[in-house]
């Protein structure tokens, strides 16, 4: 594949100087196994969780077990239709416990595509970086004498560091480890970016991969951004980045990607998909200062680098359509980024904006000077061992009752859970420990010169405490996050029953009480005949236009032990054995 000559294409010098040393690749088995600690700890082991995360199963769960191809196409879970505009998620999760044999529980099950899923979007991440470096006006200046960074090592080297910014990412580690429709438009639209990076590169895999994106988008629940994205490929055929394509190849391209759009936009109508909700003017200065929060903290690492990529990279920004590793990533970001600020959607839709951010802080790297490299690496080690020693310290006191402080904070938050020590986890979190301690020893000692060093500790900084809280603190995480605690002690009340009438409870308590307690929930107002009802302690001033209470007898109320706002008012019926 030929390109123009660097010089054609950008007239604006490049700020990278990197020499060869400085490319040397990232360890494949440490990047390996870095993403293998990220992506499983969060999936295995741990229930549904409150409240997205268990709604979404228990939709899952329901079309697992209807064979009506109607409700396929419009997911409800006890009358209660899904108002994500989602279908693609709920039917992954739904054939993964349709397809799972009889000994692998139904929430793992339906776990198992969500955590390919999230393998696949840091490969994708992976390679639009890759791509981005490897055109021209992304190289590095060209040394009189020879000795700058071929464009294949520095590419690789770059995706490396982007691939490790988006692991640092904050806001990544709970939405990306939830079986949630934002997942899903997490992975598709990061294929959609890749699509978009590797079209000079890869015409016919980029082509599969936007043609699988963009209705992938539209079936997760984002059918706006997919129509978005779908002009912004179309659009990427004329820029002057892809001036090497041929005219068939741009023929092929524009009438595929048409398609490839006009049906996202098909599905988005026939399916009825969309889903826009305006969010009211912030008009208080409380409301910018939350959103202004969220961005703080939720892209934190990236942003900073970000905003030093963009200063660097200044002389560039005033061609845009000629600059692709930057004009790309800010054109894909800037959607969500928007998408956040003028819709509900909040931090979800920001999701979407991490590969895209993880990109452009990538070509900060080549622009450190080592003073900040070496601030970084301070800073990190500093912050990250702080919180495992948090981490590991309240589970020793949650083990042990000492030190006396951090167990009676548990207590108080978690009142009544019993710890249970898990040799698997315990000794998953001790190799994780002296991993990182050995990794921060390595990095602040020696390899100063490669270009992702000052990702490296971030990365697996952020990796090391999203493991420990996933092995160390899950108990007390299950105990706090989900329905289960709940629902056995309610079932301690009502024991075995065919089905329990229900009001007032929503999508999550709903899964809860046919997933952990095992009963058929049936709206209250409807022809069953259950023996139980359950009321939703806020919903309690409606119950007598909705049943006959003469018909019923209050027996008590279980309420969730770390929540008291989510009670369940307990009924029998009168005269029920």
């Amino acid at each position: 594949m030929r390109f123009d000559a660097p010089d054609a294409l950008n007239s604006q010098p490049s700020p990278a100087i990197v020499t060869q040393d400085a490319v040397r690749s990232l360890p494949r088995w440490a990047l390996l196994l870095l993403c293998l600690a990220y992506v499983v700890p969060g999936y295995v082991g741990r229930e549904p969780w409150r409240s997205a995360d268990i709604a979404a199963f228990g939709y899952m769960l329901e079309l697992a077990g209807s064979a009506r191809w109607q409700d396929w196409w419009q997911p409800t879970l006890m009358s209660i239709p899904a108002d994500t505009g989602a279908l693609l998620p709920y039917w992954l999760g739904a054939w993964a416990m349709q397809l799972a044999p009889g000994w692998v529980a139904p929430d793992f099950a339906a776990r198992i595509p969500f955590m390919l899923m999230l393998a696949g979007t840091l490969a994708a991440a992976w390679y639009a970086v890759y791509y981005l470096a490897r055109h021209p006006t992304a190289q590095p200046v060209a040394f009189a004498f020879g000795g700058e960074a071929s464009p294949i090592d520095y590419a690789r080297a770059l995706a490396d560091g982007g691939l490790l910014a988006l692991v640092a990412t904050l806001g990544l580690a709970q939405f990306s480890h939830e079986t949630t429709p934002a997942l899903a438009q997490l992975f598709f639209g990061t294929l959609v970016f890749y699509g978009l990076a590797a079209f000079p590169f890869r015409p016919l895999g980029s082509t599969l991969a936007l043609l699988s994106g963009l209705p992938g988008l539209t079936l997760s629940g984002a059918p706006v951004t997919a129509l978005i994205y779908g002009g912004l490929c179309l659009a990427a055929l004329l820029t002057p980045g892809l001036a090497h394509l041929g005219p068939a190849e741009r023929r092929r391209g524009l009438l595929v990607l048409l398609a490839g759009t006009l049906a996202s936009a098909a599905l988005a109508w026939g399916a009825d998909l969309i889903r826009w909700q305006i969010a009211p003017w912030r008009t208080t200065w409380n409301d910018w200062r939350s959103l202004a929060s969220l961005f703080l903290w939720f892209c934190w690492p990236v942003w900073p680098l970000v905003l030093w990529t963009l200063w660097h990279w200044r002389r560039q920004l005033t061609g845009l359509r000629r600059h692709r590793h930057l004009g790309l990533p800010l054109t894909i970001g800037s959607v969500p980024l928007a998408t956040t600020i003028a819709t509900l959607a909040g931090d979800r839709a920001l999701l979407l904006a991490l590969p895209a951010l993880a990109a452009l802080a990538a070509f900060a790297l080549p622009t450190f000077k080592r003073s900040m490299a070496s601030l970084i690496d301070w800073f990190t080690v500093l912050f990250f061992t702080a919180w495992a020693i948090v981490i590991w310290v309240v589970w020793v006191a949650m083990e042990t009752g000492v030190p006396a402080k951090p167990a009676a904070n548990v207590a108080r938050l978690a009142p009544e859970f019993e710890p249970v020590f898990q040799w698997p986890a315990f000794v998953a979190a001790g190799l994780a420990t002296l991993a990182w301690v050995a990794l921060a020893r390595w990095r602040t000692g020696r390899h100063r010169t490669a270009l992702w060093k000052s990702l490296v500790l971030p990365a697996a900084g952020t990796t090391l405490c999203w493991l420990l809280l996933m092995t160390l603190w899950l108990p007390a995480l299950d105990y706090g996050r989900s329905f289960a605690p709940q629902m056995r002690e309610l079932r301690q009340l009502i024991g075995d029953t065919p089905c329990v009438e229900v009001h007032g409870l929503g999508a999550p308590q709903v899964a809860a009480v046919r997933f952990h307690g095992g009963w058929t929930p049936m709206p209250a107002r409807g022809p069953a005949n259950c023996r139980w009802l359950l009321v939703d302690i806020n919903a309690q001033a409606s119950l007598p236009a909705t049943v006959t209470l003469s018909e019923w007898s209050p027996v008590g109320q279980v309420r969730r032990p770390t929540d008291k706002n989510e009670t369940l008012l307990v009924y029998k019926r009168i005269g029920a054995p």
